[in-house]
């Protein structure tokens, strides 16, 4: 292979290095692999690209268009992780890293594409909340809303994972509506823009949705305004230099940070030797020091274990970290390559040899080390560290600096408080997990350490076959941390698409929020649907149809009936004395699910049709009691419409009781699949 000349894709262009390049080494030789960088690049260009063709392009389409798009882009680039994982050992990646990064960035893109389709609305608008009444009558209603913003998300990315780094913020961001300029590591950026590379030639994303820089980001974010998104991961001291930038802050630029912390993890004093959690235990910290050459934000920094426990957990760690063959991650019996470059060695050599001050090493630091392979005594290898920290409440080090590599401290507790205590020393991380069987344990460690991590992640021998580990961030979960670890949050499902759009009040009628919000809301206006609307396709109904039923009497006999049927004879149905003595009811009332059942046979057309099935009903809720000599009502109104797949959509519809007098009585929405028909 030669050396790669990489590209930039800038306003629709690509643009290869000019003089100011810099050159990239394999992490496995030494050997200069790539060239990357150019300072001819006009970021004012891109970003004028990005608002005003890829910005446009992408709001047009609804969530659930923009979420189509992510699966079908993810599906094409799950047919070239072959040749993506071949540049990944260049990292020092293995295989099973790199399909960390490869698999779990496209996996990512799944999670967001399937959620963007159950959670998000088939619109333009996301609704947050439910409308508040700002006016005695109801005439003057608010609510909020959520669009997207008309500016550019610049992702700034760490070196130790190309892939995943990109497709994890992308895939939130274009769910939202908003074009994305990537700025990946340099170090690692052949992979990125491989993948990069092949996004565009898919054209599945309109032009403009995402561009890409390779090498430094000159003047760019002097350029941002107040529609921009800055989203960074990487290192405490760059994350700081950034949030110094004039601009950003005169501005006030949105900035999302997510930056490295000493995670911890904690063995409860219940996992003793000899019980599963105490073996978890050492499997997952060994895992986390080993894997991505301990290059992960996520991984174990410090592990704090009863004192009782210290001796036993050195003694199996460095069993199990005697077996890690180390070396070129291409090799079928290695199970830990390279750290990503030669400076990444020295740095985390240096930081190393801080903590040497003062814990004492108890494995690694062999002068003798050499790794698995040709070839590969000008790499970036080291060997696994682990130290030992006997007196952790007077340490600074240890709490204050992070090895980005294969090292970890072990230290000694000597209660529950004084290790959630420990944890929080870290002033802030992105994970920290507990392995306990004791449920008083996890909920104690919850409320002393919550406020300080991230994540929480609990594991024991019920859940352990199915957990996906100490390190492993889950797009359905937010992934960030308070303090050093960068107060930002990513990913967390719908949360992270939230970062990417703006939060609005709207107030107004009822009939100008319904048009905003693309949902008919009660005091709208109505309409005369021009048959029952249970016989109309999901392309003929609009939005506002109304049905009203004629009235039908509660009677005695029917709840009676209805208690004995059923096997619900609670006293408010069948004894007139207690029912009387509640403060809830004047006596004897109807069911409440007779109600909902009686509203059915008002409302439902009984005979085939578009309607193909009832999936359920939400935001049930009884208002006034019915009692028998009432007579009950129901208006049916649609209140939203949603494709789903090919053939059918699911229509959400306002469903209100009303006694003889005109009183709501009981409300809820009712979601029904419908066959699409053949209306325009």
């Amino acid at each position: 292979m030669g050396v790669m000349e990489l590209q930039s894709f800038a306003a629709g262009k690509w643009v290869g290095p000019d003089a100011s390049a810099r050159k990239i080494q394999s992490a496995i030789t030494g050997e200069e692999v790539a060239l990357a960088g150019n300072n001819g690049i006009d970021f004012g260009a891109m970003l004028a690209f990005g608002r005003n063709v890829g910005g446009p392009a992408l709001r047009a389409m609804t969530f659930h268009q923009r979420a189509r798009k992510l699966k079908e882009l993810a599906t094409y680039l799950s047919g070239y992780k072959d040749k993506l994982y071949e540049l990944s050992y260049l990292t020092g990646a293995t295989k099973a890293d790199s399909m960390i990064d490869i698999d779990g960035g496209i996996g990512t893109m799944f999670v967001f594409a399937s959620k963007g389709r159950r959670e998000l609305p088939d619109a333009h608008v996301y609704l947050d909340g439910d409308v508040e009444q700002l006016s005695r009558s109801g005439s003057f209603l608010g609510q909020h809303i959520c669009t997207p913003l008309q500016g550019v998300a610049v992702h700034i990315n760490a070196f130790n994972f190309p892939v995943w780094g990109m497709l994890e913020k992308l895939a939130p961001t274009l769910l939202a509506g908003v074009p994305a300029i990537i700025k990946p590591a340099t170090a690692t950026s052949y992979v990125t823009e491989a993948c990069f590379r092949l996004m565009v030639e898919s054209g599945i994303f309109p032009e403009g949705s995402f561009q890409l820089i390779t090498g430094g980001t000159g003047d760019l974010l002097d350029q941002l305004g107040c529609q921009d998104v800055v989203s960074f991961t990487g290192s405490a001291s760059t994350a700081l230099m950034l949030r110094q930038t004039e601009n950003l802050r005169v501005n006030s630029v949105r900035f999302h940070s997510e930056q490295d912390s000493l995670n911890a993890s904690i063995l409860g004093p219940d996992a003793v030797v000899g019980t599963p959690e105490f073996d978890l235990f050492i499997k997952e910290a060994s895992r986390e020091i080993t894997v991505k050459a301990g290059q992960k934000c996520t991984a174990i920094r410090r592990m704090i274990v009863p004192q009782s426990l210290i001796d036993p957990v050195s003694e199996a760690l460095i069993a199990r970290l005697q077996k890690t063959v180390v070396g070129d991650p291409r090799l079928e019996n290695v199970r830990m390559g390279a750290l990503v470059s030669a400076s990444q060695k020295r740095d985390v050599l240096d930081k190393a040899a801080a903590i040497g001050q003062e814990a004492k090493q108890i494995f690694g630091g062999d002068g003798n080390f050499k790794p698995e392979g040709e070839g590969t005594e000008n790499g970036a290898f080291v060997s696994p560290m682990l130290f030992r920290l006997d007196d952790p409440d007077h340490a600074t080090t240890v709490h204050s600096v992070e090895a980005f590599g294969p090292v970890s401290t072990l230290m000694g507790y000597r209660d529950i408080a004084h290790a959630g205590e420990l944890a929080n020393r870290g002033g802030g991380s992105l994970v920290a997990s507990v392995i306990t069987h004791d449920p008083a344990v996890a909920r104690q460690m919850a409320l002393s350490s919550a406020a300080y991590h991230g994540r929480l992640y609990f594991n024991n021998r019920d859940s352990m076959k199915e957990s996906t580990g100490h390190g492993s961030p889950l797009p359905h979960m937010v992934h960030g941390g308070p303090g050093r670890a960068g107060g930002g949050e990513e990913l967390g499902g719908v949360r992270g698409v939230m970062h990417y759009m703006q939060r609005t009040a709207i107030q107004g009628s009822a009939d100008i929020l319904s048009a905003v919000g693309e949902t008919w809301i009660s005091g709208a206006a109505e309409k005369t649907p021009p048959a029952h609307p249970f016989t109309l396709s999901f392309n003929a109904l609009e939005l506002g149809e109304t049905l009203y039923t004629p009235e039908r009497e509660i009677t005695l006999e029917d709840i009676e009936k209805f208690a004995h049927f059923s096997g619900d004879t609670f006293y408010a149905h069948m004894d007139e004395e207690a029912a009387a003595a509640n403060p809830f009811f004047p006596g004897r009332v109807a069911h409440g699910y007779l109600l909902l059942s009686f509203a059915a046979g008002l409302f439902v057309e009984p005979n085939p049709g578009p309607v193909l099935a009832n999936t359920g009903l939400e935001g049930l809720s009884f208002q006034k009691p019915v009692v028998a000599g009432d007579k009950i009502s129901v208006r049916l109104t649609v209140k939203r419409k949603t494709k789903r797949t090919d053939e059918y959509g699911e229509v959400r519809w306002n469903v209100t009781l009303f006694n003889q007098d005109k009183e709501q009585v009981a409300n809820y929405e009712l979601h029904t699949m419908n066959a699409y028909g053949d209306e325009a």
